[in-house]
């Protein structure tokens, strides 16, 4: 019987498209979210052909919103943010104060009021979480001082914002749009008609009171079902109480509180991740949580008019001269006062150049409390699809800038560090061990002296082991990692390490691959372990690679690709079992992995 579908029209459009100019926009090293964004204005109201329903969109965004917001709590790291507040916290605010600054000037000149003004300023002066992380990985600066820095400065920045969405609401009247009407009784809703002070003093203590329920009681219960869940063994029923957790805290501190539900979410995720069962709760949340936060970015697309390039031309650009130069300039400015390296001070005004989820939220609240006009919003989504494009660029730019700026502050960058071993380690019989002193941060790391050594891809369950392993042989060796705190008991253990990611092309050069004997990829990665497998026969087309994997048809991609040896763990578990039941050696359906105690 034929029927309307919208829901699952608008669901299927909005998630086929988006993959299909996601897949595009990474073809082209372009972020996905830009893709996203693309696949919203094609199903949106201002484009020829399908519309997708925007009300059902809008609804499907929202929990998109939730679990973004829930995914930030869950990785919110307190420690993390303290051992960077001396530059992050008030680099951070000062970034904002200004970045707003020039939004509100902006907002003067096209004529809006001073609330537009301070929505727009806000919402331009934040930067896309999921764009900074990216580029950080991708240049394998997450563990360093300065990828701690970005790191910690942009937790600041969900802070504030995550304050500017609990008050904007109180405040929207005073500052010239609609107050937020509520459609439910809360537990604590009173009579709005306060004054400026009283309404954000009973703002403020509605978040408050929400704070101490879940600081009191949430930080009990929540970890107590998680644990209780964990123990029956469902991984289904794992996967939906947190997901349960999630949502319904979200939606309970709406009804209950009347806070947001944005900030319902980030606490049940900040609660969540003191549990010891964070790390599986993320991984169980992320295919959800990615294919929403997707049809968030759609959703907003479906706002957006092309046609405001044009009749918008220089408010758009004067919008993404205050994102990418307005606030680079302050961040690079304020990073230097504090006397770090132009660098550092570089690579956060090239992080921090652009804008994102965050800047959409604000700008769909500042246009449903009538605060901004819908061409401020327009402008914000120009600006945020057109730096996220250009943000790629910026980190070319500021290589660029790097050695013309130190120059001309007559300061030479401070030469290499090498991690030279300590003893004749490539002699047979020695370990190889390195001083404590890191290599120079913003070039390619040092070149190690090891010849003949095996390079180690991966210090984990797996890879720990083999090292042991190799150590108690007396073979010298190095490891590749890009954990900080795997660097650091490496270091400790006076183990040669080199600290990044092994298919970055420098990282893997200075293991020397072209006079080591052999290479053994413990991670369990098999297309990123590929890569390294084709880069290492490039250089040394003699060196004996052992690989792991977990399916058979790993094992043939790997082998495949030039990987000499294969060991799939499952059937290492069962040649185990085999040997325990039947008191003799099992069959190996393949070739072992053997060390050779002395080096060719």
């Amino acid at each position: 019987m034929p029927h309307d579908t919208p829901l699952i029209a608008t669901i299927v459009a909005g998630l086929g498209l988006a993959f299909v100019f996601g897949a595009l926009a990474n073809r082209f090293r372009i972020p996905p979210l830009v893709g996203y964004l693309v696949a919203g204005v094609l199903v949106g109201p201002n484009t020829p052909g399908f519309v997708a329903d925007a009300s059902l969109a809008n609804e499907l965004a929202e929990i998109g919103v939730i679990l973004l917001m829930f995914g930030v709590g869950l990785h919110f790291s307190l420690k993390d943010l303290l051992s960077v507040r001396a530059i992050a916290v008030p680099g951070a605010i000062v970034q904002i104060g200004f970045a707003t600054l020039l939004g509100v000037g902006l907002a003067w000149l096209l004529g809006w009021s001073l609330g537009a003004g301070l929505v727009f300023g806000l919402a331009l002066s934040v930067a896309s979480t999921v764009v900074l992380l990216r580029a950080m990985q991708e240049r394998r600066l997450i563990e360093t001082e300065r990828g701690r820095i970005a790191v910690g400065w942009l937790i600041v920045e969900d802070l504030a914002m995550v304050l500017a969405l609990v008050l904007l609401p109180a405040l929207a009247g005073v500052l010239g749009g609609q107050p937020q009407v509520d459609d439910h009784a809360n537990l604590l809703s009173l009579p709005a008609s306060y004054g400026l002070w009283g309404v954000v003093g009973m703002t403020l203590a509605k978040v408050a009171a929400f704070v101490v329920v879940m600081l009191v009681v949430g930080r009990r219960v929540i970890p107590w079902i998680l644990h209780y869940v964990a123990h029956t063994g469902s991984r289904e029923l794992f996967r939906l109480s947190v997901l349960a957790i999630a949502l319904g805290v979200a939606f309970g501190a709406a009804k209950l509180f009347g806070v947001s539900l944005a900030l319902g979410a980030f606490f049940a995720g900040m609660i969540m991740s003191e549990s010891e069962l964070s790390h599986r709760a993320a991984e169980e949340s992320l295919p959800l949580r990615d294919a929403f936060s997707v049809l968030f970015f759609v959703s907003v697309g479906m706002l957006f008019d092309p046609l405001s390039l044009i009749s918008n031309g220089l408010p758009i650009l004067a919008t993404l001269a205050i994102i990418i130069v307005g606030k680079s300039i302050a961040a690079f400015i304020i990073v230097v006062a504090f006397r770090y390296p132009i660098a550092t001070a570089l690579m956060i005004s090239a992080s921090l150049s652009q804008i994102g989820e965050f800047s959409f939220i604000l700008a769909e609240l500042g246009v449903g409390l009538k605060l901004l006009p819908e061409q401020g919003r327009d402008l914000i989504l120009a600006g945020a699809i057109l730096s996220i494009l250009l943000n790629p660029l910026m980190f070319v730019v500021v290589d660029w800038m790097k050695p013309w700026l130190e120059k001309r502050a007559g300061k030479d960058a401070a030469p290499a560090v090498e991690q030279r071993p300590i003893g004749p380690a490539t002699e047979p019989g020695q370990v190889a061990s390195v001083s404590a002193a890191p290599g120079k941060e913003d070039g390619p790391p040092p070149r190690t002296a090891l010849a003949g050594h095996s390079i180690l891809i991966g210090y984990g369950r797996v890879g720990s082991l083999v090292g042991a392993a190799l150590k108690e042989a007396a073979l010298p060796f190095l490891v590749i990692e890009d954990s900080d705190k795997t660097l650091a008991k490496l270091r400790d253990d006076g183990i040669e390490n080199i600290a990044g990611n092994a298919a970055n092309v420098d990282v893997f050069s200075a293991a020397n691959p072209e006079g080591a004997r052999r290479l053994i990829l413990a991670i369990p990665n098999a297309f990123e372990a590929g890569q390294i497998v084709l880069r290492a026969r490039a250089a040394n087309p003699a060196i004996n690679v052992i690989a792991r994997a977990h399916s058979d048809a790993e094992v043939e991609h790997l082998k495949g690709l030039g990987a000499d040896t294969v060991i799939m763990g499952e059937r290492e578990i069962a040649r185990g079992i085999v040997e325990v039941v039947t008191g003799k050696a099992a069959d190996p359906a393949g070739p072992a992995m053997e060390i050779d105690p002395q080096p060719a």
